[in-house]
């Protein structure tokens, strides 16, 4: 019996192949342009999903006007719109409380509820918490006169004042989907890896001219919001900014918060700046003048707790102001972990 003849389908041999190497050339072409940073799948950490809780609703609209929940509004409206209620130029001055005319909105995005941008949901659990900036157990309301002398560059509310009353619940009200411990993956800020090198301020303005100027502006004063007493956009430097002694002063901390948040309409999920690129720009911003805080040689009284990029002495190791504003960090990071056993991180 005659066998039958083999049929090969060449057609469909053919279209393997090219798929095959278009496949290749994809991959390679990828592989090029994360090379010279055109695209990045860096994200150091913080790939894993944030919590569901972000996603609740935390519509402030939906509460009625019982007396407990005009206290929460007046909260939230203190909390978008801090300056016009508590601001230089709120008609009483004996109601100024903050310095500048920043909003606690400006650090804490979408009103505290953003994955990375020093949410607020939860926090109300987490305190009283020990502060190494004062070496002791501090209350929430201690925590938001820190904000207020330091990025508000303003001066503390009294504990049982209206104001600080109705912070507390809202922040009490964010709360209301938290866990017990209140810890939620997409607290704080995003990790990055911290380069093995100084702020490149050269590079950083180059970046902020490029990627940061359209909201901050050329001079660093940001846009004023339609109601004239906030900022949409708000300064990074000058006398309407954070003070030298702000979280937000230090690098690795400002580098952090960029890295998630910046430009404007970025999040967690799709990071534009590298971290080398953050760390230049944050170097950069905070190589700028901004108000002078007093006292801060009483910061951190156990100077072992104090943040490697604090940009203020006295330090316990013995590198320059210098390096502590600008790096390289790795080496200090490396001193306290040799002689102290410290692990350093920020």
């Amino acid at each position: 019996m005659a066998k039958k003849p083999l049929h090969i389908n060449y057609k469909k041999i053919i279209k393997l192949t090219l798929a095959y190497f278009i496949s290749l050339l994809l991959l390679s072409i990828l592989t090029l342009f994360w090379h010279l940073d055109i695209i990045s799948f860096d994200y150091k950490g913080n790939s894993k999903q944030v919590d569901d809780i972000f996603f609740m609703n935390y519509d402030i609209a939906q509460l009625d006007d019982s007396e407990e929940n005009k206290i929460v509004k007046y909260g939230f409206e203190l909390f978008q719109n801090t300056p016009k209620y508590i601001g230089p130029d709120n008609g009483n001055s004996e109601k100024v409380y903050s310095g500048n005319r920043l909003s606690c909105n400006n650090c804490h995005l979408q009103a505290g509820t953003k994955p990375f941008a020093a949410p607020l949901i939860g926090v109300i659990n987490r305190f009283p918490q020990y502060r190494g900036r004062e070496n002791k157990i501090g209350t929430i309301e201690e925590r938001i006169n820190g904000c207020f002398v330091r990025s508000m560059n303003g001066k503390m509310l009294p504990p049982e004042s209206e104001e600080m009353t109705a912070l507390v619940a809202y922040l009490k009200w964010l709360n209301h989907y938290a866990p017990k411990d209140g810890n939620i993956n997409g607290q704080g800020f995003v990790n990055i890896e911290i380069p093995n090198r100084a702020i490149n301020l050269e590079n950083g303005k180059q970046i902020y001219d490029n990627v940061c100027v359209r909201c901050h502006g050329i001079d660093g004063k940001g846009v004023k919001s339609s109601n004239g007493f906030t900022y949409q956009y708000p300064p990074l430097w000058g006398n309407d900014s954070y003070n030298n002694g702000a979280g937000m002063n230090r690098v690795i901390t400002a580098a952090q918060f960029i890295k998630a948040n910046m430009p404007f309409d970025e999040t967690y999920e799709s990071l534009k700046l590298t971290d080398e690129e953050a760390y230049d720009v944050a170097g950069y911003i905070n190589q700028m003048q901004r108000p002078i805080k007093t006292n801060l040689d009483q910061d951190f009284p156990d100077l072992l707790k104090k943040p490697v990029s604090t940009p203020y002495p006295p330090y316990q190791d013995p590198f320059s102001m210098e390096q502590h504003q600008k790096g390289p960090f790795q080496p200090i990071i490396e001193f306290y972990k040799k002689t102290y056993n410290i692990n350093k991180t920020k």
